[in-house]
């Protein structure tokens, strides 16, 4: 805002909005008031509305480690208190296999503090740190006090809860379970005085051990939802006090059957899945500590002289830094004195060292191989590559996948639906005649094996592991919808300068045209012509020549009237000559002699070399032959890419010669030849239209708009920046190669993912009607099916979790060659 009419402006397009009461601007403060009613909209049409007026509303997003969830309802709780009851939050999200809440707020008009606040009120904690790397430390030594915590809990139980099983059945047990004698029926009837002694041996596992889970149920049922804590401490708490009941006389006999063991067990049994859920977990996101990990401790820098060690959050730009063989580089930055090779496999994956000299860029947390190095630097902290991929790989990881959606809303009413089903086996197995234990034995083996965790771990764990591995090989994704959408595609276009060759190309032939004034000039006239003219040009071609007069020790001119023509070439004054340099298009276009070059244009085209026409005061002088090669692995990585079943398409400005020379050596399915920059997107629409799912894999700002048009957008990461903001997709390393093993790993992603989905409603669509008793009608299946223990219940239950992340987990060593 610049003045008093912008306020009127900015409070008028908020006033806009349905439901904006009123709006109020401080052109001192820079601040908007808005009051709205939160039934009819929220914050983001507000903002909506004041952007499409032309000014700029900024939004920040913090990171919030979150302590306490246990299952996919207590993801839908933190998110829903933070969007709904925090104002200023315009989204927030949260992943369960990171324990993380990624929160985009507007800065000033809501605290950390408020976020903290309102999380902690729902029942859940946040972990406080004072910076970014004290958040890691103190996440880490929060969560490990936690599973100290657990664990304490859980030998305590374990212990207790033997002692019960062993005074309850003795070597019973043993004998029953090898001869499938029934577990519901086969009662172990002790006096009053041995249920006391079960009873005071169970209450501090009910009670002590157990008592995560009356809190989390508290919790979750105060914030009207409900979560596997719910159906724990429902479960057994019916088992507790129906034994006790029975322990007091207040059924009628002493000498009923107890089920304080089950309760223990059950609870036992619970606790540990958690504790090996949460290690499990723990191993999803360690990659990302890895990459996190490599970040150099201190530097060692030069300072009038002198060599002194500092942190590496005390360097600033510009200082100079010594790197001695062996040691990592710590900030990113240019090498201004020595030679070496440098190891960056572990931020790009690639294997051989990269050879490094005076001039050359250099990245932080790489690998000084050889010799002493000194680096200036120009990227520090938050700025470094390493960080950007840190901060990417953390944001995608906290994304969610179009695919989670149903679990998502499964999860949402599931803990409901299940505790109506358990108190309908309850009803139907009294109305049917049994006796009620044996009803209450059915309806807690019901709520028991009932497991939302599997359905709320199904995705994100897999997606952090995927993603993990994908750091790890240089791959990143911008957020979960790409490693989704990528396993989908069936077309990979590739922009051929850049991305199937070097982008470097270089001069190899100047042919002139038949005798005339201008053509019988020099070779070398006509290249110092031509490359005057394209000192003004950014164009990998124009450089080629400029280099190439440069290294043969021409003096070049100052060109005048330079202008470049999109897709065509570039026209300019040199020497009172005007210069036209360019495709034959351009030569037609402005009705330029040909000379008879056409035929040694089309030769130059034939050997796949791209033929420039430079016309001199309005008659072609020479063709000029510039060659791009391919880069070293592209021929393999297309051949993979069809091996994989995928239609490969090459896409370039060249003339079609050219173009269909570089496609056989390059050996791809199809060309698409001449294509200007602005109509790379039309190209790739009307491949969507023909109903395949394209990727574009392009590296130059031009690229841009194809990349973001296409299905997944694939950027070489050594291209443009702005390549990589449009992408969904960015290969660090600039091999094409990596294109295969991204989608690869979009689809073992993807295939383990639909396997977890697949346990998960599957475990809870079938052993919840066995637990209910669904299978007691029919004798010959074995008696733990016909009549499920609810310690059986439980392990399965436990169990179910661990399985979902432990098949996440082998994405970790997934081969993606």
């Amino acid at each position: 805002m610049t003045c008093a009419n912008c306020v009127a402006t900015v409070e008028r397009s908020a006033k806009k909005v349905a439901g904006v009461v009123d709006t109020v601007v401080n052109f001192g403060t820079e601040k908007a008031n808005v009051t709205y009613d939160p039934t009819q909209t929220s914050l983001q049409p507000v903002i909506d509305r004041i952007e499409k007026a032309g000014y700029h509303v900024p939004i920040a997003t913090i990171e919030l480690p979150i302590l306490g969830m246990t299952c996919a309802n207590c993801v839908n709780t933190v998110e829903r208190t933070l969007n709904k009851k925090v104002p200023g939050i315009l989204e927030a999200t949260v992943n369960f296999a990171t324990e993380r809440a990624t929160v985009k707020y507007i800065p000033g008009a809501v605290s950390r503090a408020e976020m903290v606040a309102a999380i902690e009120k729902a029942g859940y904690g946040v972990v406080q740190a004072n910076s970014a790397e004290e958040l890691v430390d103190a996440e880490k030594v929060a969560r490990d006090l936690d599973i100290r915590t657990q664990k304490r809990k859980f030998w305590l139980g374990t212990f207790l809860a033997l002692v019960i099983v062993w005074i309850e059945h003795s070597k019973l047990m043993t004998f029953m379970m090898a001869y499938g004698i029934n577990l519901v029926t086969t009662d172990v009837i002790y006096d009053v005085p041995t249920n006391i002694l079960l009873g005071l041996l169970a209450t501090p596992v009910q009670f002590y051990v157990g008592s995560d889970y009356y809190i989390g149920a508290y919790k979750s049922l105060r914030n009207k939802a409900a979560n596997m804590d719910v159906l724990v401490a429902l479960s057994t708490t019916i088992a507790y006090f129906y034994s006790l009941w029975i322990t007091l006389g207040f059924s009628g006999g002493h000498h009923q059957h107890t089920y304080f063991e089950t309760a223990a067990v059950i609870i036992v049994l619970i606790k540990l899945g958690k504790l090996l859920e949460a290690r499990a977990k723990g191993k999803t996101s360690e990659a990302i500590k890895a990459l996190m990990g490599l970040q150099a401790k201190t530097a060692r820098l030069e300072r009038d002289g002198q060599e002194i060690d500092i942190p590496i959050d005390q360097v600033t730009h510009g200082d100079v830094v010594l790197v001695r063989p062996g040691e990592k580089i710590p900030v990113d930055g240019v090498v201004i004195g020595g030679k070496s090779a440098v190891d960056e496999s572990l931020l790009t994956g690639e294997s051989l060292p990269v050879d490094k000299k005076v001039g050359d860029a250099v990245i932080g947390a790489t690998l000084n191989k050889q010799g002493m190095l000194k680096v200036e630097a120009t990227k520090v902290g938050r700025e470094t590559a390493l960080a950007q991929i840190v901060r990417l790989v953390e944001e995608a990881q906290g994304s969610k996948a179009p695919i989670q959606a149903l679990a998502d809303k499964v999860a949402s009413i599931f803990v409901p639906i299940v505790i109506l089903i358990a108190v309908a086996t309850f009803f139907i197995w009294l109305a049917m005649g049994a006796d009620f234990t044996t009803a209450m034995v059915r309806m807690v083996a019901v709520l028991v094996i009932a497991c939302p965790c599997a359905l709320g771990l199904a995705t994100p764990t897999a997606i952090v592991t995927g993603m993990g591995r994908g750091a790890s090989q240089g791959i990143l994704f911008k957020n979960s919808a790409a490693l989704e959408l990528a396993h989908k595609i069936d077309t990979i276009v590739l922009d051929k300068t850049g991305t199937i060759t070097k982008g470097k190309p270089a001069l190899t032939d100047v042919i002139s045209g038949q005798q005339s004034a201008i053509s019988s000039q020099s070779r070398n006239d006509l290249l110092r012509l031509a490359a005057s003219a394209e000192r003004g040009s950014e164009h990998p071609l124009g450089e080629a020549i400029v280099q190439a007069a440069q290294a043969q020790g021409l003096t070049l001119a100052e060109p005048t009237a330079f202008q470049s023509i999109a897709g065509h070439g570039i026209r300019a004054n040199v020497d009172n000559h005007a210069i036209l340099l360019g495709n034959l298009r351009l030569m037609e276009q402005e009705k330029i002699h040909l000379n008879g070059l056409t035929e040694k244009a089309q030769a130059l085209q034939n050997e796949a070399k791209t033929a420039m026409w430079l016309a001199v005061d309005g008659q072609a002088a020479a063709v000029i032959g510039v060659a791009d090669t391919i880069k070293e692995g592209s021929v393999e990585a297309i051949a993979h890419l069809r091996a994989m079943g995928l239609h490969v398409v090459m896409m370039t400005g060249d003339n079609k010669a050219t173009a269909e020379a570089i496609a056989r050596q390059a050996q791809v399915d199809e060309v698409l030849a001449e294509v200007l920059p602005g109509d790379k997107a039309a190209n790739v629409a009307k491949l969507q239209q023909s109903g395949r799912h394209v990727a574009m894999v392009g590296d130059g700002i031009n690229d841009a708009p194809a990349l973001a048009k296409a299905d997944v957008g694939i950027a070489i990461g050594t291209g443009a920046d702005v390549a990589m903001e449009a992408a969904g997709i960015t290969l660090m390393s600039g091999d094409l190669r990596g294109v295969a093993k991204a989608i690869t790993l979009s689809r073992i992603t993807m295939q383990t993912i639909k396997q977890n989905m697949f346990w998960a409603f599957a475990y809870n669509v079938i052993l919840i009607p066995v637990a209910a008793g669904a299978l007691s009608a029919f004798p010959t299946l074995p008696i733990y099916l016909r009549e499920l223990h609810p310690v059986a219940a439980a392990a399965a239950m436990a169990f179910s979790s661990v399985t979902v992340v432990s098949n996440s987990l082998r994405l970790r060593g997934a081969r993606l060659e």
